[in-house]
């Protein structure tokens, strides 16, 4: 059976943007964000996050710091909205290509919605990307997303939104907006 995914960025779609979150009790889950992995859940779509954390690379915290913070999240939408509310998987990039040279797995390059890919034997040609700046659009597109939506709550701003629009991305206010717009498709 090949499934189909909502890939989301982290900070600045699930979480408060804070540059370089690492510490879990800092941690603020977006309004709608359960709203909008029920949506994704119920359709018969995985969410799963995949983040660009150069703080590792950076040497500002360790790798343990970012589970830590996944936990946090997946806490929080655990017991406030159900098990329905959750994330289905985590992927990270660690790397910083002037810290630890270049990789295939930093936004906007493929490689962590690639590896979801094979993980979870998912059709890239059925599957979304989400994300507060074109970096996470563009993945979404290189990867072969059937289409990418940038959401306005994180870094996102009147310039990306323009851009987005003319790479024929879509653009919604919030993440359960963006689920909407995809799933009508």
């Amino acid at each position: 059976m090949v499934n189909k995914a909502f890939f989301l960025d982290r900070d600045g779609t699930v979480n408060a943007e804070i540059d370089y979150l690492h510490e879990p009790e800092k941690t603020v889950v977006l309004p709608g964000v359960a709203e909008a992995v029920k949506m994704i859940h119920a359709a018969g779509f995985m969410a799963i996050a995949v983040t660009n954390q150069a703080g590792v690379a950076r040497g500002y915290y360790p790798e343990a710091d970012i589970h830590a913070v996944h936990a946090r999240i997946q806490q929080i939408l655990l017991t406030q909205y159900g098990a329905d509310a959750l994330i289905d998987a985590w992927y990270f990039c660690p790397h910083h290509k002037d810290f630890t040279g270049d990789c295939s797995c930093r936004k906007p390059k493929p490689g962590m919605l690639l590896q979801a890919a094979a993980d979870f034997d998912i059709d890239m040609s059925k599957s979304f990307m989400l994300g507060d700046r074109m970096s996470d659009l563009n993945a979404g597109a290189n990867a072969g997303c059937a289409a990418s939506c940038l959401v306005m709550t994180g870094y996102a701003g009147e310039k990306e939104a323009l851009e987005a629009a003319q790479n024929g991305f879509c653009t919604a206010e919030d993440l359960p907006e963006a689920v909407r717009v995809l799933l009508a498709r």
